[in-house]
């Protein structure tokens, strides 16, 4: 190796510990903050906001910082759609994400159908507030009416939340991803899951996800959340990288988020959130379990 790429690649580390500094810093007191307003169940409406506002915009800001501190302009973004090339992944990535949160929530409601409400009286609870208020019976069936919001939510649900997973992807698929891609794709595919879910611990520590109330809470949890971040963060990545941009990407975190509380709605009893039905869980995310290490085990290719 010479002086020269020597001196790039110790810039390229610099910018991204800064990177990974500001992401965390950033976020961190967002949560920070929520923590002394009394945690996220103080004022729904204002964790809300500050989610969407202040934590999950982090990593973009980020980016934007870092590149300005370093001044390493204003070029690769990986925000060109590259439609004509890469929409292959742009169709996996969003309606993929719907048929995994689905396979999992299947899964887990098999192996602990005692957790399986037929009768979806959170629905039907909902319903009857409904019909209250307006006076009038209820014109759907609680199956009708989550298969409606499942069949919404697979189709707009990727549109809708893509400004706030964009915030997200910005910065993981966009600009830290091809900075440790030189590494290799497997061991990328590790640093960016493990970051990935240390970037989400300040709330997980606060219950988000899984709560306070389980078995461990919540190193425990925040352990398991590595693995989540690992397997979905690698198929994200795999989409961005076969796309030939951050947009497949951003496409399935908003289709992911749109889905992952469909298992909630069927939920009766007291489920140990760590195994499911929720996509976060180790059963409830089988699905992406799966999808993740064939990604992680097959590189992608760029789009040509």
């Amino acid at each position: 190796m010479n002086a020269s790429s020597s001196s790039t690649s110790a810039l390229e580390t610099r910018r991204i510990l800064l990177f990974v500094g500001l992401a965390l810093a950033i976020s961190g007191s967002a949560a920070l903050y929520l923590a002394l307003s009394g945690g996220l169940a103080a004022d729904p409406v204002r964790t809300l906001l500050v989610l969407a506002l202040w934590y999950m915009p982090g990593p973009a800001l980020a980016n934007l910082l870092t590149r300005g501190l370093t001044r390493e302009g204003w070029g690769n973004l990986y925000v060109r759609p590259r439609l004509r090339a890469g929409w292959p992944a742009w169709l996996v990535a969003w309606f993929l994400p719907p048929l995994l949160v689905i396979a999992g929530m299947a899964l887990y409601f098999a192996l602990f159908p005692q957790h399986f409400d037929a009768a979806l009286s959170q629905v039907q609870a909902l319903l009857d507030r409904m019909a209250a208020q307006t006076g009038r019976p209820a014109p759907l069936t609680p199956m009708l009416f989550a298969a409606l919001q499942t069949v919404q939510a697979a189709l707009i649900a990727p549109l809708v939340n893509a400004p706030a997973s964009f915030g997200e992807e910005f910065g993981w698929r966009a600009y830290l991803q091809p900075k440790l891609l030189p590494l290799g794709w497997r061991r990328a595919m590790l640093w960016m899951g493990l970051i990935w879910g240390v970037w989400h611990w300040p709330i997980l520590a606060l219950g988000y996800n899984y709560g306070v109330a389980y078995p461990g809470a919540p190193w425990l949890g925040m352990l398991v959340f590595l693995w989540f971040t690992f397997t979905v963060g690698t198929l994200f990545g795999w989409l961005a990288v076969r796309g030939g941009s951050v947009w497949p990407a951003v496409i399935a975190h908003g289709a992911l988020n749109g889905m992952a509380n469909l298992p909630a709605l069927f939920v009766q009893g007291d489920p140990n959130p760590l195994l499911g039905p929720l996509v976060v869980g180790l059963i409830g995310g089988l699905g992406f379990a799966v999808a993740g290490l064939w990604a992680w085990l097959v590189p992608p290719k760029e789009p040509q």
